[in-house]
């Protein structure tokens, strides 16, 4: 083996670098040490492999660490997470093109809790707005089961203006929707401020009661509802509609699927384009290629989106014109 630094072509063997076992040299002259020659993963290459990109995707949509892709799959940490964000940037490209012109019947809205690093009692002045608690925003056909639009962000008015505005966006023109969502304050202004007067809208507020405070099971379990009310806020919305049971259906799955949101783990986001980029990655998979056990067929496909099922590799290589 020829030095690259000195050109000197006596070297010895030096161990192996990384878990594909890479053979390492040092050189006698110089003493450097380098390793032989050998196809790198690149983000181009990674693409160009779609089984090996596949294997690794798929591990972390059906709800592997980061750490136990990379033990599957034989790729270092910090490829899979190249590859994650790669993957996310896609299917975000994916969702803003293909979710347009679309006429839902019933649409509900909900949002779910995550942290990025830590938590937001533990994080100090300081430190980044990204770190401590973000919340994802869906919104979801009830009769489809197409998810329409999501954001991440802070629970405030700018996120949910924000996820309004583009869930707008997102309908047909001229199509009359009835929207339901939880009783977030926010909601009932930024709801009329995007959708005008073109929505039946409709809060469900629900109102919790208290385990006690000295309950030993309070600690993990959820507080139980004791009552359920519906108000009506703009429109004239059906009352046999006005529920968010699919959506809060949906964050069951989010919590199975995604290992960053799974409650009491160490898997957690350690920053927000990693959450986002997962959280994009498990929407465009959801809608376009896991079928729906009630549906039969994908969401995007009952909508109309597709005509066939996608896969993985085709989500993966999807252009935008």
């Amino acid at each position: 083996m020829t030095c690259l630094r000195c050109q000197h072509q006596t070297c010895k063997r030096f161990g192996y670098f990384g878990k594909r076992r890479i053979q390492r040299w040092r050189c006698t002259s110089c003493r450097s040490t380098f390793c032989e020659p050998h196809p790198r993963l690149t983000r181009a290459t990674m693409i160009s492999q779609p089984d090996l990109a596949a294997r690794a995707i798929q591990c972390l949509l059906e709800g592997c660490s980061i750490r136990s892709t990379e033990r599957l799959t034989g790729l270092n940490r910090n490829t899979i997470m190249r590859l994650l964000i790669l993957a996310g940037h896609r299917s975000e490209r994916i969702m803003d093109t293909m979710m347009r012109g679309l006429q839902p019947r019933y649409l509900q809205v909900d949002e779910i809790w995550t942290y990025v690093a830590k938590k937001a009692r533990k994080a100090r002045h300081e430190e980044s707005k990204e770190i401590g608690d973000q919340w994802v925003f869906v919104g979801m056909d009830a009769q489809t089961k197409l998810v329409a639009s999501f954001r991440v962000g802070k629970r405030s008015w700018e996120t949910t203006t924000g996820f309004m505005e583009d869930l707008y966006k997102r309908m047909a023109e001229n199509h009359r929707t009835q929207l339901t969502t939880d009783g977030f304050n926010f909601y009932k202004t930024a709801v009329p401020d995007n959708f005008g007067l073109d929505v039946d809208f409709a809060q469900l507020v629900k109102l919790y009661g208290d385990y006690g405070q000295h309950d030993a099971a309070a600690r993990y379990s959820p507080s139980p509802i004791i009552e359920v009310i519906s108000k009506v806020r703009t429109g004239n919305p059906d009352p046999d509609h006005i529920s968010t049971s699919f959506v809060e259906r949906q964050n069951l799955t989010m919590r199975m699927q995604m290992r960053r949101f799974t409650r009491l783990t160490n898997a957690f986001s350690k920053n927000l384009e990693n959450l986002k980029a997962a959280v994009a990655l498990h929407f465009a998979h959801y809608n376009f290629c896991r079928v729906h056990s009630s549906l039969r067929v994908t969401p995007a496909m009952e909508a109309g989106l597709t005509d066939h099922v996608w896969e993985l590799p085709e989500l993966l290589q999807f252009q935008t014109k």
